[in-house]
Parts: C-alpha cells; sequence; structure tokens
C-alpha cells in the first residue's frame, strides 16, 4: 500500500444485476473476468490498495459473494433493506462505520478503476475536502469520497439513486483522471468480456 488513507471504504454489493442474468442464477459479481478473477474480488483489491478498512455491503442470502469478499480482505455486513437499491444499502454501510472520519463509497461491479485514481479520491478527501469525485472525458464516475459532515444526508438515502442528490445538491472536489474505468462497470456479459 502505496498511500494508507485515513477514510473508511464502502464497496457496494447488494445489487441485483438483473441485466447480467435476468434469470437471477448468476450473480455477476462473481463472474470472472477474462484473467480469471472475479469482478468483486478485483474492485475490492483495488480499493484495499489505498483504504485499510473496507466495509462491503451484500444482500442478505448473498453467502458466497460475502466469502470472497471475506477472503479478500473487506468486512461483510448484510444489509436487510438491499431490495430497496444503492441508496438503502450505502445508508446501512454508512451507519455500520461509526467511526470513521469520512468515506469512500465504491461499487463492486466497477473492477477497472485505476488505483491511482482512488489515491486521487483519497488523499483529497483525507487533505480535507467535503465530497470528492472522479471525472473522465467530462464524466463524473467512481468512486466517490464523503467528508464526515455529510454522514447524516448518507444515513437518509433510500432508493435507486445512491448519493446522487447529494451530489448535486452540494458542492463537489472535481478531479479530472485519465481513467475511463471510473465509467465502466459490468451490467452485462458483453461487458465483463471488454474490462
Amino acid at each position: 500500500m502505496a498511500y494508507a488513507s485515513l477514510a473508511t471504504g464502502v464497496l457496494l454489493a447488494a445489487g441485483f444485476g438483473s441485466r447480467f442474468d435476468p434469470d437471477g442464477r448468476h450473480n455477476k459479481l462473481l463472474a470472472l473476468m477474462p484473467d480469471g478473477t472475479p469482478v468483486a474480488h478485483e474492485a475490492a483489491h483495488r480499493l484495499l490498495r489505498v483504504v485499510s478498512h473496507v466495509l462491503a455491503v451484500v444482500r442478505p442470502g448473498s453467502d458466497a459473494l460475502a466469502r470472497l469478499l471475506n477472503d479478500a480482505g473487506c468486512d461483510v455486513m448484510f444489509a436487510s433493506d438491499a431490495e430497496r437499491g444503492m441508496g438503502a444499502s450505502l445508508a446501512a454501510g454508512i451507519e455500520a462505520s461509526e467511526d470513521a472520519e469520512g468515506w469512500i463509497v465504491a461499487l463492486a461491479d466497477m473492477p477497472r478503476i485505476a488505483t491511482t485514481t482512488i489515491e486521487a479520491v483519497a488523499r483529497a478527501l483525507d487533505g480535507g475536502a467535503s465530497i470528492v469525485a472522479p471525472f473522465y472525458q467530462g464524466q463524473r464516475g467512481h468512486p466517490v469520497g464523503f467528508g464526515i459532515e455529510h454522514r447524516d444526508a448518507l444515513m437518509t438515502l433510500d432508493g435507486d439513486t445512491g448519493a446522487r442528490a447529494l451530489l448535486m445538491s452540494q458542492r463537489v472536489m472535481r478531479l479530472d483522471v485519465d481513467d475511463p474505468g471510473i465509467l465502466r462497470d459490468v451490467d452485462t456479459p458483453e461487458d465483463l468480456r471488454n474490462v
């Protein structure tokens, strides 16, 4: 670990991945990338290279995913309200990390974010930024850093929009990065072939 952030990582891994497998038999986060690494393991590994404490939020019944993320080095929590969407999962992760000084929120279906991007977000957050987000070619991506002053707002999130409203209502420190990985998630089997 070249840089160790003071923030707590929150890895959101509680989605249903219905576009990847409409029948719900295969969890996209357990799918293997071309190099044989499971999607969620790679996303966790990259976050853990910068943030020493990562809390992975999974939905109840995702025992194989929970084991994989635990083996990767994450603490794992089951979010009972995960079916309500990303906002509810994020709120659960924030509430479960009450000793955090700030959070770096990443998505488990985004395994190609450069470690240098995660480090840039962490350094800005640790340096006093309130909200930090990376941008690639004008588009905001992940991970996003949130300072402690946003704890209450993050804990009230619900539904499937995550922290989008908070990001639109607050001043965000913009980090322009040369990293298309901040926008590339795995939503379909075709995406998996292209990561």
